[in-house]
């Protein structure tokens, strides 16, 4: 377990050192969630109700075509970090359904974290398609294991949970993703698991477009000249909030 060191606690409030450019890195309060978060991919229960959504994504790589949103919206107990994705779609495809298979080639979502922000290139992936394959990989200095990575605990669903397959369809119009990962995946380098009131984690939530207007996003923007989603450097911040929302719901 790490020492939180200073210049991680006030990265947070304070603004990188000259925001280059026009677009800095997103930061978000991730808040205690008032009651049970069901994963069930419906969003419907008490705990979402007002909770604010993360911000606007970025097309880092947009040359033409529709620029359909995600909104997602983070929470947090003394277990698991909670994430829910609402995708915008008029177009949802997903083929892929073998464990630590290719899903980013289909509808997909994507959440990268690092615990630690001192050491940002240490990070692990979650990337889910519309049907509910997932693939992780632990991104880590300490990690010998093999290129993918089996996390402990994860629960997930998706608006397709266990289908072999989705095509698109003139009804298309939106997905949900809904996500809960036990911090207990995180003890080698959180500085606490749980987080504690005020603790800072890096992370990036991604998006990638199935067959028909296949874009690609991300909440906190690449700075150029990076493309790929693993640029660490690009994550943004989110901050640990030991309280309840009380605004903004879906």
């Amino acid at each position: 377990m790490l020492t939180r060191t200073l210049p991680a606690i006030l990265a947070f409030g304070a603004l990188l050192a000259v925001e280059a450019a026009a677009q800095p890195q997103a930061r978000y309060d991730v808040y205690r969630a008032s009651s049970r978060v069901v994963i069930d991919a419906r969003l419907d229960e008490a705990a979402w109700r007002n909770v604010p959504p993360a911000g606007e994504f970025h097309f880092n790589r947009w040359k033409e075509g529709e620029k359909e949103q995600t909104v997602v919206r983070m929470l947090w107990d003394d277990r698991n970090l909670y994430v829910a994705y609402l995708c915008h779609d008029r177009h949802i495809s997903a083929r892929v359904t073998e464990r630590h298979g290719p899903v980013s080639q289909d509808d997909c979502v994507e959440i990268f974290l690092s615990p630690n922000p001192d050491q940002v290139s240490n990070y692990y992936t979650f990337e889910i398609n519309a049907i509910g394959t997932i693939l992780n990989r632990c991104r880590t200095d300490w990690w010998k294991g093999p290129p993918t990575w089996e996390p402990e605990g994860v629960r997930c669903r998706t608006s397709f949970q266990g289908l072999p397959r989705k095509d698109e369809s003139p009804a298309d119009d939106h997905w949900i993703v809904e996500l809960a990962i036990p911090f207990r995946n995180f003890v080698r380098d959180a500085a606490h698991t749980p987080p504690r009131d005020g603790d800072v984690w890096r992370l990036n939530l991604n998006r990638t477009g199935g067959i028909t207007n296949r874009q690609s996003s991300t909440w906190s923007p690449l700075a150029p000249p990076a493309t790929s989603f693993h640029t660490p450097t690009s994550f943004g911040w989110v901050r640990f909030v030991n309280r309840r929302a009380n605004r903004g719901g879906f």
